[in-house]
C-alpha cells in the first residue's frame, strides 16, 4: 500500500498538471524559465516523479544493511544524459573500505559534508549508466540529493513489496 503522503502528493500532481505527469516539489529548487534536465522515477507501474535537476551533479544514499550506517553514491550527469559515478561516501570508515573494495584509500570528508568519508570509485571499472535500478526499501531508506534542495526520499514514492525503481535523466521543456 502506498504511503499516504504520496497519495496526497500524487493526486496534488495530478490535478496540477493533468496528463497523467507526476511531479515531486523539492523545497529550494530554483524555477526554471529555460529547458533544463530532469531526474525521472518509474517503476512498473509508471511514473513516479520528476524532480528538477539543478545542475550536473546528484547522489543517492542508503543505510548499508551490513554495517547499519548511511553510505552514499555520487554522480556526474554527461552531456548525452548518462551518468557517472565520480565518489563514494559514507558516515562508517568500514564500508568504503570492506563493503565496496575500492582501490584507494578513503580520506576524512569536507567538514561540511553529509558524510564523514569519501572514496574515488575504482578507475579499472569505470560506473556510467543510462538509468539506475535500485530498490527503495524501508530498511534501506533510499533518498535522493539534489544541490541546493530538500532530499527526495525514495521509498515513499512505492509499495513496500514492489520497491524496486528506476532512475533515469529526462530533458524537460
Amino acid at each position: 500500500m502506498r504511503k499516504p503522503a504520496v497519495v496526497v502528493a500524487v493526486l496534488v500532481c495530478l490535478g496540477t498538471l493533468g496528463g497523467g505527469a507526476f511531479a515531486v516539489a523539492a523545497q529550494g529548487v530554483p524555477e526554471r524559465d529555460a529547458p533544463g534536465r530532469s531526474i525521472v522515477i518509474t517503476n512498473d507501474d509508471g511514473g513516479l516523479a520528476s524532480v528538477p535537476l539543478p545542475g550536473d551533479t546528484f547522489a543517492v544514499s542508503y543505510r548499508n544493511s551490513l554495517y547499519g550506517t548511511i553510505a552514499e553514491e555520487r554522480y556526474t550527469v554527461l552531456p548525452d544524459g548518462s551518468f557517472r559515478l565520480h565518489q563514494i561516501a559514507a558516515d562508517q570508515l568500514a564500508v568504503l573500505e570492506e563493503y565496496y573494495g575500492v582501490p584507494g584509500a578513503p580520506t576524512p570528508a569536507d567538514p561540511q559534508d553529509r558524510r564523514n568519508y569519501v572514496v574515488e570509485p575504482d578507475p579499472a571499472h569505470p560506473a556510467v549508466f543510462t538509468d539506475l535500478s535500485i530498490a527503495a526499501t524501508d530498511l534501506g531508506e533510499r533518498t535522493l540529493h539534489l544541490p541546493g534542495t530538500a532530499p527526495v526520499s525514495l521509498w515513499d514514492l512505492v509499495d513496500d513489496d514492489q520497491p524496486f525503481i528506476l532512475l533515469d535523466i529526462k530533458e524537460t521543456p
